[in-house]
Formats: structure tokens, C-alpha cells, sequence
């Protein structure tokens, strides 16, 4: 690995008049610290004294390479140009980790600049450790001394506003730049950066078919290739295709002529996530073997592929993803508990579109304009046209089932069928019979399989009852006890009754089916 360090030109010590020692110099002549490149920024007007510690560079360490790199800072002691510039040059700068490390010379330079350094590379703009050189302390070093140093940046609230600027920059990233007036969803994604960009722990992305899982995975693994935390790929494995005797091997790689498997050598999805992102969508369809195997890797950092007597180390950040509730499965013995005590340290819930309705007229725009992409050609709605969308969109009524699948084909469909790139009003009509029938059909296969838990024989209750029965379920499981689930079934009826007895009323209806709040609850 070659050292590379990065600094200013000490305008006064590095002249040499008042002081022997030269920081930009005897920094490159350390015996223990070999530099190979030394990269000195220099305002335009100090070139001469850049090319004379250059020369003097050469001629104490002519193994070092040194690059003067002009910039120009009219006044050094301004925060918001001298970290401007700086965040320039760290976006331009081509970093190689792979075969160069990296270090920032705080020791030359304003106070101002120390501290955009130190900023710069906390957030991993610049991929570096902090170096500050010093004096000779006696004949043990004659060059002066190095030494790994931090910094307390707390009171300098004007860089920490760029931090947040930043912060909201990559928030936008994560949300596909779609701007969003849902709280909930907020505070999702904006803890959800902080998260990304400070740890590499697993995380568990929970949420209904269709509310984006995937596409944020897709999100996340960008913005940690941005922030440098990674350098890999992402890798997509869906669970529910890691069934059978294959299962394993697909998953940890194979080595040749294991018995009872094909033959042939395969490197398995963890490999293939090396330095990158793991992506398990599905996590609760994966094997219980499997997943105990998956813990082990991540506590150990290292695995064994079929057939190897050596163990494989690894280096990869989990996502996992899932729309069942995992206690519940884990209750049931089809998740492990321990494994679910590794994932659950980072838990996002995403709310499904029918909760973020005041976000409908964004979301449809981006799905108009992905859209337009995909088909190669322009279209609107007409103003009557948007307006009765939005205004079925946004009715508390549509469920939504699918969330964006829904919203993505929907809009798919009008844009194809839009005649000179118009979507009419009667078009939106015809969709909306679409959409409604569709979720009809859903709604009821749902509730059947909602009331199978619960009764013997849920085909042999009236449809209109059924009906009542599964909403009344789904409310008992969201709430946490009988009279919360009743003070919310029955909201309207009970301001007109002297007596509020919600869970009285409750505990009768279920009773008619032979149901009590025991029997409801228990699958939450």
C-alpha cells in the first residue's frame, strides 16, 4: 500500500526562516513513514516557495512524488469558501483504496482549514486518517514527530448546518428525490440516513407488498457507495427461491464433487456480496437451517461453502426485508429468535401509500415521468382528468392494496392507451373501475384467508358478514386491548349513548361467532 498525504503549503514555516524544522519537507523523510506522494495545495501566488519545497523534497526523499496542486482561496480564514473548495477537490480526487492509503497534514494550514479538513474526512468525503507533524523533540526524532490526532468540533454550528444540508441531500437521495409531507415517512428516511452513513450494522426493512422495500435497498446501497462505506455490489437474493437441497449451496457457494449435489463449483450470493450489500428480500422464507447459518456469519464474519474443510471470510452489509410480522413467526418457530435478535437492532417500517395519501399528487407525478421514460414518449393528464385521479387516490376508501404496484401500473396503463399523449377524463374512469374491481376480488380471497385463522369453516359465514367480521379482526389485532379496539370500532355510535361500554358490545359480537378477544388478538 502507498502512503499518500495531503496538506497545504506552510506559507511561513515551510520558508524555513524562523525555524530549521519545515513540516511540508520533513514529513517526507520519516524513516518509519514512507510518503510515496505528498499532494501540496498552494493558492497561485505562492507557486515559487511550492516548487522550492518540492525541489527540497526531492533531494531529502527522492523516492516521494509530489504534486503541486493549485488553488485558489481568497481568504483562507472564511468557512464556507476554504470547506467549498476543499469539498471540490475531494469530489474530483480519484481515491484508491485498493493500493493507497491516505492522510490529511493538519499541522500547515489556517485553523479554518483543520477544521474542513477534520469535517471532510469524518464524513468520509475524503477517505483518510488525520496526521499532525511536530518539532523535533530530541535525537530520537531528528525529523520531528507525527502523531494520529482529533479535534472538538461541537461549537462551530455554521459547518454543522452544511453537515444537515448534506444530511438532507442524501434523505432526497434515499426517497428518489419524491418530496414527501408524511411525518411517519420522514422520520423513516431521515433516521434511516443517519443510520446508513454511520454504521454498518444489518437492517430489517418492514413493510406491506409494494411499499418499495426493494427500490430503498437499491437506494441504500447507492448512498453507502457514495459515502465510501462500501465498494462492492449489490447482491438481490429473494428467499423464496432458496428452497430445497439447492438451497445452501446457493446461498454459501459450493465446492466440486459434494455428495448428493451436482458437481459443478459454484460461489455462492455471499461471495458475490463481498466489500457490497446483501439484499434478503423474503428474510422469514428462508430455511431454518440456513438462517442459523446466517447468524454465524454474521457474528463470525466468516462461513464454510458446501463440501470446504476451510473456512471463507466475508465482509458484506445485510439488508433484510419482510411484510410478515417476524415475532409472530418466531413465536411460531418459523424464525429464529436469536437470528431475529441480530436484525431487530435496526427496524424500518414503511408505511404503505394508502397512509401517505397527502403525498399522492408527488408520487403520481414520478410515476408519470418513469413512465414517460420507459415508453419514449410525453404525457399529461388533462386538468379534469388529474383532478378526479387525485381525488379517488386520496379517497380514505381505496385501500391500495398493492401500494406503488398498483399506483406504477395504474399510471402504466394510462400512458400507454393515451391517444396524442392525453390522458382524458373518461380514461380515468375506465381505470378506476379497474382498480376497484381488482381490489374487490382481493379484499374478499383476504378476508377468507384472514377468518380461516379464526374459524373452521369462514366459507360458510354470509359474505356481508364475513365482510364485517374481518374488519372487526383486523381492528381487535391493531389495537392493544378489547376496549381500544371497541373505542375505535365504534367511534361514531357511542357519542349518541349515555353508557360507553365499547367492550361490552365487542365481546358480544365476537361471541356470536364464538369468538372472544383471546382468539382475535392472538395472531398480532
Amino acid at each position: 500500500m502507498r502512503n499518500v498525504v495531503i496538506g497545504f503549503l506552510g506559507t511561513t514555516l515551510d520558508q524555513g526562516r524562523r525555524y530549521s524544522w519545515r513540516p511540508s519537507v520533513q514529513i517526507c523523510a520519516h524513516p518509519d513513514f514512507p510518503v510515496d506522494r505528498l499532494e501540496l495545495l498552494h493558492s497561485p501566488h505562492n507557486l515559487r516557495l511550492a516548487e522550492k519545497v518540492a525541489r527540497d523534497i526531492a533531494a531529502l526523499s527522492p523516492r516521494t512524488e509530489v504534486r503541486l496542486v493549485g488553488m485558489e482561496i481568497d481568504n483562507p480564514w472564511d468557512f464556507q469558501e476554504v470547506y467549498g473548495k476543499l469539498y471540490d477537490f475531494a469530489e474530483s480526487y480519484g481515491f484508491d483504496e485498493d493500493r493507497e492509503r491516505y492522510y490529511v497534514h493538519l499541522t500547515t494550514g489556517t485553523h479554518v482549514a483543520q477544521i474542513c479538513w477534520f469535517l471532510l474526512t469524518e464524513s468520509r468525503h475524503i477517505p483518510a486518517c488525520l496526521l499532525q507533524s511536530g518539532p523535533p523533540r530530541g535525537e530520537d526524532a531528528p525529523n520531528g514527530t507525527i502523531d494520529i490526532i482529533d479535534l472538538d468540533l461541537a461549537r462551530y454550528n455554521a459547518l454543522q448546518r452544511r453537515f444537515e444540508a448534506a444530511a438532507r441531500e442524501h434523505s432526497y437521495m434515499l426517497r428518489g428525490g419524491i418530496p414527501t409531507r408524511n411525518a411517519v415517512f420522514h422520520n423513516v428516511i431521515e433516521r434511516l440516513e443517519q443510520v446508513v452513513t454511520r454504521s454498518d450494522e444489518p437492517i430489517l426493512l418492514v413493510g406491506e407488498a409494494g411499499v418499495g422495500k426493494t427500490t430503498l435497498a437499491r437506494r441504500i446501497h447507492e448512498l453507502k457507495l457514495q459515502r465510501r462505506r462500501i465498494k462492492g455490489r449489490l447482491v438481490h437474493v429473494n428467499c423464496a427461491g432458496l428452497q430445497g437441497p439447492h438451497a445452501m449451496a446457493a446461498l454459501f457457494g459450493q465446492r466440486r464433487n459434494v455428495v448428493g449435489l451436482a458437481g459443478t463449483e459454484r460461489a455462492g450470493f455471499l461471495s458475490g456480496a463481498e466489500g457490497g450489500v446483501l439484499f434478503l428480500d423474503n428474510i422469514d422464507l428462508l430455511p431454518h437451517a440456513e438462517q442459523g447459518l446466517l447468524l454465524d456469519v454474521l457474528e463470525s464474519g466468516s462461513y464454510y461453502p458446501v463440501g470446504a474443510d476451510t473456512a471463507q471470510s466475508c465482509r458484506f452489509h445485510l439488508i433484510a426485508a419482510t411484510s410478515r410480522d417476524l415475532p409472530v413467526l418466531a413465536r411460531q418457530g418459523i424464525m429464529r429468535p436469536d437470528l431475529l435478535a441480530r436484525l431487530a437492532l435496526w427496524v424500518f417500517r414503511l408505511p404503505p401509500l394508502r397512509d401517505r395519501r397527502e403525498d399522492m399528487e408527488a408520487e403520481l407525478t414520478y410515476e408519470l415521468e418513469e413512465a414517460e421514460r420507459s415508453l419514449g414518449c410525453k404525457t399529461g393528464f388533462n386538468a379534469d382528468a388529474m383532478a378526479r385521479y387525485l381525488r379517488f387516490a386520496r379517497d380514505p376508501v381505496m385501500p391500495w392494496a398493492g401500494n406503488y404496484r398498483d399506483l406504477s401500473a395504474s399510471v402504466r396503463r394510462l400512458c400507454t392507451l393515451a391517444e396524442r399523449g392525453r390522458i382524458t377524463l373518461p380514461m380515468v374512469e375506465a381505470e378506476i373501475l379497474i382498480l376497484s374491481h381488482q381490489w374487490a376480488a382481493v379484499r374478499q380471497d383476504g378476508d377468507l384467508a384472514l377468518l380461516a385463522g379464526v374459524l373452521p369453516d369462514p366459507a360458510g359465514v354470509d359474505e356481508f358478514d364475513r365482510a364485517q367480521l374481518a374488519a372487526v379482526v383486523r381492528a381487535c389485532r391493531a389495537a392493544s386491548s378489547l376496549s381500544a379496539a371497541g373505542r375505535r370500532l365504534f367511534a361514531i355510535s357511542r357519542q349518541g349513548k349515555t353508557s360507553q361500554n365499547d367492550a361490552d358490545r365487542l365481546r358480544k359480537y365476537l361471541a356470536r361467532f364464538g369468538l372472544n378477544w383471546e382468539m382475535v388478538a392472538g395472531g398480532a
